[in-house]
């Protein structure tokens, strides 16, 4: 890795416009969310994931478990390291001891240095002042031969000795050099080193007194002024040396470089400024941030100011300086830091819908990790951009905190032998939901945390099998958990596997045990267990008794192919068990929906959920799309007037999806409705003289395939359509509630009041037989 200018900048708002380890074992990737079976009899059932999510070991070197660190009472924009010593710089007057600590205050103007491995202050002392405005440091970076530190920023003095927005402090004295004043016109806001030359961005038109328009280049010993001229039309904000020293690679607001025509990156000769690669693939309102490389290529870390505007990261090739994937994740990057594999961001994302993770739910991630290229192909581009590789299972929390509001801003690696640390610094005044102000760490051993208790449930429905299932845990810095299944209160497994989970997608894992008597009623708990050893809680006991015969409706529907089977068995929240044989859907209840109605929808078996119609709903558990054959299924019951969602599809986990269709609604006048968006939205409706909220349980069934669709009410055809395609998109599933905002016969509410059970969906269409059939095994006593 290259030596980091870790200045991290950030000016202007965000793009939202709205509220906006060295691991234990080398185990390496997996893509099965449940592969692994140690011991008793029985089936594992998982879902394949893609191989990047996985954090147990490599890429990901940092636990999630913050460390004590003497903190700030302002901002650290810039930090870099050298020799085990953390260098911070920013705004701010003081540093304080952590939480709890007994030493006192001490002064600090703008700059700190700390050992990376205590998170104490060293000896060093330096004050970053001005005469006018606010003095702050926004670039720090070591020389090569790592005796002189470079800061930047807006400062006319350091301790004492006049400098002009630029210095050069001795390491091993820390003092300023005298004879080091390159004078740099205005604020300088990144910098970067080689062996012999030290490059600057910023706002400055001036150095030394002769024209540098944003960037410009200074001798590392004598501060003089460098032939290179790199001149852009506004701030630059990046700058950093490819890993050969051949070039160098300036990021920032800029629209022409050297009267080229490129937008906030651009390759320029290191030694002359001439432009060698132009980019106008931003969007206009994208400013990259952040620029930093490895061996592997490099990456920008992009702001939009504005909705929607492109403010994730992009990787690019160190051989010909092309594009070779964009993460557009929303919520305005800062910093990223390449280590070891994993690409580590600085940003508050808020909506990763594009990359198929997480919608914009109210949630901020303010750190995460990603690799930083994929391993084997990558996948085949969309709109144009090939995605970023799926996020890693490392989230580290903290809050937005002061100024802007965005959280970290910088990072460095730092530490003392084989023990590394990641050293965060920014706006933030909480770490991992405790107070700890603009510096914070996390070390590459010493993992504390354990995973959250899993959720668990059994079902069983027919002789011989008991199907144990539950919502995979969520562990801090593992993704890669271990699960462990006790049976009848034994002190020993009955089965030890492994799943995978990260924090915006906790599939279902499940585990069959074939082991079990017609009759007997058993008892199961469920432990998760991250790769330090770290053990959850045993899950709530649940128990099971199976059947002396198969129950003739789930077993048909899991027969014929359900890959989502809610039956409202449920006797906990938020978790709905998923039925099917693959077991991978499970549903989250939100706002407590009633659990365990009776009676349920099917004779002799099951209880049903109830919904208030105003709140409440479930959606699942993971992000998927609709393939072009599907099927739709449930029942219901209600005396609404006021109609609502039974079941459908939308990009988001809240009532408020953008993208929704593929859904089964009611009219406030009982009529059914099922609809698709094929560019324009299309539906199918039962007869306008029958009306289905007469409180008495029904069967709906939605199909569309290549003949079309087709709509059936308790187990009869009401209607059909040649309309064979829907929107694509990727989504949730949601029963009970999501948008319906301007589809045809829109209901007074969009959320449904009353019961609903044994909601299934199918990658096929069921055949006119088959819906039926199923309803006749439902209502046969």
């Amino acid at each position: 890795m290259t030596n980091r200018h870790s200045e991290r900048r950030a000016q202007r708002g965000t793009s939202d416009n709205r509220p906006g380890r060295h691991r234990r074992s080398a185990k390496g990737l997996t893509a099965a969310a449940v592969v692994l079976s140690l011991a008793g009899a029985g089936v594992g059932i998982g879902v394949v994931m893609t191989p990047e999510v996985s954090a147990t070991t490599a890429p990901v070197s940092f636990t999630a478990d913050d460390l004590p660190t003497w903190q700030t009472n302002g901002i650290v924009w810039a930090m870099t390291q050298v020799n085990g010593t953390v260098f911070a710089g920013g705004t701010f007057s003081e540093l304080r001891p952590p939480a709890g600590a007994a030493d006192s205050p001490r002064e600090a103007v703008n700059f700190a240095a700390l050992n990376a491995v205590t998170g104490k202050p060293t000896s060093c002392r330096l004050s970053f002042t001005t005469s006018s405005t606010t003095a702050t440091v926004r670039s720090l970076v070591v020389s090569k031969d790592k005796k002189t530190l470079y800061a930047a920023g807006r400062f006319g003095a350091v301790n004492g000795v006049p400098v002009s927005n630029v210095a050069a402090i001795d390491i091993a004295g820390c003092t300023p050099k005298k004879d080091f004043r390159p004078g740099f016109s205005a604020t300088v806001r990144a910098l970067a080193i080689s062996d012999t030359t030290l490059y600057a961005a910023g706002d400055f038109s001036t150095v030394q007194g002769k024209p540098r328009q944003k960037f410009a280049a200074v001798n590392a010993t004598t501060g003089e002024l460098r032939p290179f001229t790199a001149d852009a039309d506004e701030t630059g904000r990046a700058v950093e040396l490819t890993p050969d020293g051949k070039n160098v690679l300036l990021g920032g607001d800029f629209f022409t470089l050297n009267g080229a025509s490129s937008h906030a990156l651009a390759v320029a000769d290191a030694t002359t400024g001439a432009v060698k690669k132009t980019y106008n693939s931003f969007h206009p309102l994208s400013t990259v941030m952040d620029i930093a490389t490895d061996a592997a290529g490099f990456y920008t870390g992009n702001q939009g100011n504005g909705g929607g505007v492109f403010d994730g990261r992009a990787a690019f090739s160190l051989t010909n300086f092309s594009e070779t994937w964009r993460d557009r994740c929303l919520g305005a990057t800062q910093n990223v830091l390449p280590y070891e594999g994993a690409l580590y961001i600085s940003s508050h994302a808020h909506n990763c819908a594009t990359e198929g993770e997480f919608p914009d739910d109210g949630k901020r991630r303010y750190l995460m990790a990603q690799p930083t290229q994929y391993k084997g192909a990558a996948p085949a581009a969309v709109d144009g951009f090939v995605p970023g590789p799926r996020k890693l299972g490392w989230f580290p929390a903290t809050n937005g905190g002061i100024g802007e509001g965005v959280g970290p801003r910088v990072m460095a690696v730092a530490g003392d032998g084989d023990t590394k640390y990641m050293w965060v610094g920014g706006e933030f005044t909480t770490v991992n939901g405790r107070p700890q102000q603009g510096l914070t760490r996390f070390g590459s051993t010493g993992d504390v945390g354990a995973p959250t208790t899993p959720v668990a449930s059994a079902g069983s429905i027919k002789p011989g099998e008991v199907q144990v299932r539950w919502r995979t845990s969520f562990d801090l810095d593992d993704s890669k958990l271990t699960y462990r299944i006790y049976r009848n209160g034994a002190t020993t497994p009955v089965q030890t596997l492994t799943a995978d989970s990260v924090e915006f997608e906790r599939r279902q894992a499940s585990w069959t045990d074939t082991t079990v008597t017609a009759g007997q009623t058993y008892t199961y708990r469920v432990t998760a267990t991250d790769g330090a050893g770290n053990t959850s809680a045993k899950s709530a006991t649940v128990s099971v008794t199976v059947p002396t015969s198969a129950q003739p409706y789930p077993n048909q529907v899991r027969a014929d192919g359900a890959q989502l089977y809610w039956r409202y068995d449920d006797t906990v929240s938020p978790y709905v068990a998923d039925s099917s044989i693959d077991g991978g859907t499970s549903g989250v209840q939100v706002n407590a929906p009633a659990l365990r109605q009776t009676p349920g929808a099917v004779s002799g078996s099951s209880t049903a959920m109830g919904f208030n119609g105003t709140n409440q709903q479930v959606y699942s558990d993971h992000r998927q799309t609709v393939g072009s054959s599907y099927t739709l299924e449930t029942w219901f019951k209600t005396g609404t007037t006021r109609g609502g969602k039974l079941i459908g599809f939308g990009n988001s986990t809240t009532w408020l999806s953008g993208q929704y269709d593929v859904h089964l609604y009611m009219t406030d006048n009982g009529r059914l409705v099922f609809g698709t968006h094929p560019g324009s939205a299309q539906t199918i409706a039962t007869p306008g003289f029958e009306a289905y909220n007469d409180n008495r349980w029904h069967h709906v069934v939605g199909t569309q395939g290549p003949a079309g669709m087709a709509l059936y009410v308790d187990g009869q055809l009401k209607a059909t359509s040649n309309v064979s395609t829907h929107a694509q998109y990727t989504g949730y599933w949601h029963v009970a509630g999501d948008n319906l905002g301007g589809w045809p016969g829109r209901p007074t509410s969009d959320s449904f009041a009353g019961q609903i059970d044994e909601t299934a969906v199918y990658p096929k269409v069921l055949t006119a037989a088959q819906v039926k059939n199923h309803y006749g095994l439902a209502t046969t006593p």
